[in-house]
């Protein structure tokens, strides 16, 4: 259950997609590391952090308007949304 928060874009969530994936697909396909890893809630894609050099999650979300990620990391049960700047626990 998602805690209640003013974000639009989180209350909107009906399902958490988990990582498809446990690494960064864009990280892998350049030969580059990752920090964090976290899943895009409206695709799937299981991207990098902005702790990491290449910040894939924010790249993808600027290029696809996808506004919502969570922790795609063990324990960590959190979303973030980039257009609000609010984060969620679930």
């Amino acid at each position: 259950m998602i805690k209640p928060v003013t974000c639009s874009h989180l209350s909107a969530l009906t399902e958490l997609r988990v990582a498809n994936e446990h690494v960064c697909e864009e990280c892998i396909k350049t030969g580059d590391s990752w920090v964090h890893l976290r899943t895009c809630q409206t695709c799937g894609t299981t991207l990098c952090c902005d702790s990491s050099p290449n910040k894939h999650a924010t790249q993808h979300f600027r290029a696809s308007d996808h506004p919502v990620v969570a922790s795609a990391e063990p324990g960590e049960r959190w979303l973030w949304c980039y257009v609000d700047e609010q984060m969620a626990e679930y």
